[in-house]
């Protein structure tokens, strides 16, 4: 039985199955309208989500299974301080997998200790995010082609950005990749992101607090909100939160074949004037994200179509 808590739980060789699974998805959806038949998705949500359980569900419905499950803490017996090891023993019971997703660090991986089936990992607080990696990695496939040789910015709070640093750590297993890293100096990637998966494997990369001056080299541009809280105080957020606000001006300095990307929410780090540009790629980026749920929950139940 295997579970997903981590993007490094997967080879690169595996990751590239699931993205061929998911092409084939794609081009063949009635192929897989009956493939979970019977089966049953239980998605054990601690912590709002809109995108990730919503498209969790839509995974599972689009290959003919059923879903259960709570969308928040107080819907569970969490509120009557049940434990997470006690309520993945529980639902276990109940269906063939489960997605979870937790504010703590560690939840989903305490789950899976417990579980008699697959667990994956929706989201455990600070720490990992590995679905949205999957989604991540079929739009980069499907909208550039692969990943060799690309320049990759990633611009924003790259210091608490749980899908910054599962990006890179997935991003760091494919020849001549580059790293440019776009923050403010309070927002910069944590050391142990950059040593592990960066200096050790000898990737080049660059680090800049001006948007401006790199965005003529990216071929992807992957934003994420810088958040106010983050900042000891008002005076720096209101110097740099301009400086990482996407707007139409901002990106005639861009190659024209270059992506936008954000896992979102978005709050006002891209102009609404961007999403009429063909390289806004963010709301495919969603779709993209549901049919690699799909060819993750057939690997997780060994089910071939």
């Amino acid at each position: 039985m295997r579970h997903l808590i981590n993007i490094l739980d997967f080879s690169v060789e595996e990751l590239d199955e699931l993205i061929k699974v998911a092409d084939d998805i794609i081009a063949n959806p009635v192929k897989y309208q009956d493939a979970c038949n019977h089966k049953i998705l239980g998605t054990l949500f601690f912590e709002p989500s809109t995108r990730t359980r919503l498209s969790f569900e839509s995974a599972m419905l689009s290959l003919g299974g059923q879903v259960l499950g709570f969308s928040e803490a107080n819907s569970s017996s969490a509120a009557k301080g049940e434990s997470v090891s006690d309520t993945a023993a529980v639902v276990s019971g109940y269906c063939d997998i489960i997605a979870m997703r937790h504010p703590k660090e560690g939840a989903p991986l305490v789950a899976s200790a417990h579980s008699h089936v697959p667990v994956i990992n929706a989201g455990d607080g600070g720490h990992y995010h590995p679905t949205q990696t999957l989604a991540d990695l079929l739009t980069i496939h499907h909208e550039k082609g692969g990943f060799e040789g690309l320049t990759v910015g990633l611009c924003g709070d790259l210091k608490f950005g749980r899908t910054v640093h599962s990006l890179i750590e997935a991003l760091s297993r494919y020849k001549g990749v580059k790293f440019v890293l776009i923050s403010p100096e309070e927002l910069k990637l944590p050391s142990f992101v950059k040593d592990e998966y960066i200096k050790e494997k000898n990737i080049p990369y660059e680090q800049s607090t001006s948007l401006d001056d790199v965005m003529p080299q990216l071929d992807v541009l992957y934003m994420t909100r810088v958040q106010k809280e983050r900042f000891f105080n008002e005076e720096d957020y209101l110097r740099l939160k301009d400086s990482y606000i996407l707007t139409t001006d901002k990106m005639k300095l861009a190659k024209d074949d270059m992506i936008v990307m954000h896992p979102l929410p978005r709050v006002n780090e891209i102009s609404v004037a961007v999403d009429e540009d063909p390289r806004a790629s963010y709301f495919r980026q969603t779709l993209y994200g549901k049919y690699m749920r799909m060819a993750l929950i057939l690997k997780l139940l060994n089910i071939t179509v």
